[in-house]
């Protein structure tokens, strides 16, 4: 948070309004009255759109770690949601395997690993979050999960087999 604040323009207080916009997107979830997979359409559509938004403001070139906080505060948001969310709707696990994909993408560029205290705090939430959507049968965040498993992003066995060129075992 040290970085993020020195890191300028607000940073901390953006990720707090994030934080606030997607509260209020779940509670506008959870009270509404028109049907499931019409909330559900809703949620996805208003969470991305607010993504966007947030995920905009800052240039990820010249200091990736906002966004990577931004997927963060989302990863959390749409978890405390889930069980709000029906399944009949396709955009549930859509949204949620985009925002993985996005993360995964991110940490992969990152021009330095990330410190053991900051890769430590992202690996509880990651694994916390995956956690809790595998109870109501979301398997989403699973490529995540393995990911942040190891020691670092490139600490990965089957990254560093592909980078290095050799055979992949298939499974």
């Amino acid at each position: 948070q040290e970085r993020l604040s020195r890191g300028g323009g607000g940073c901390v207080a953006e990720l707090q309004r994030l934080g606030e916009r997607l509260q209020e997107l779940e509670r506008q979830l959870r009270e509404s009255r028109v049907p499931a997979v019409e909330a559900a359409t809703e949620y996805c559509q208003h969470l991305c759109q607010t993504l966007l938004e947030y995920a905009e403001k800052w240039k990820t070139s010249e200091d990736p770690l906002p966004l990577l906080e931004v997927y963060t505060v989302a990863i959390q948001s749409y978890v405390k949601a889930r069980p709000y969310l029906t399944s009949e709707c396709e955009n549930v696990a859509l949204v949620l395997e985009r925002l993985a994909l996005s993360c995964v993408e991110l940490l992969l560029c990152l021009p330095v690993e990330l410190s053991d205290k900051q890769w430590e705090q992202f690996q509880t939430l990651v694994q916390v979050a995956h956690e809790k959507l595998m109870e109501n049968g979301s398997c989403e965040l699973h490529f995540l999960a393995t990911l942040a498993q190891e020691t670092g992003v490139w600490k990965n066995p089957v990254l560093c087999t592909i980078l290095s060129q050799e055979p992949l075992d298939k499974d």
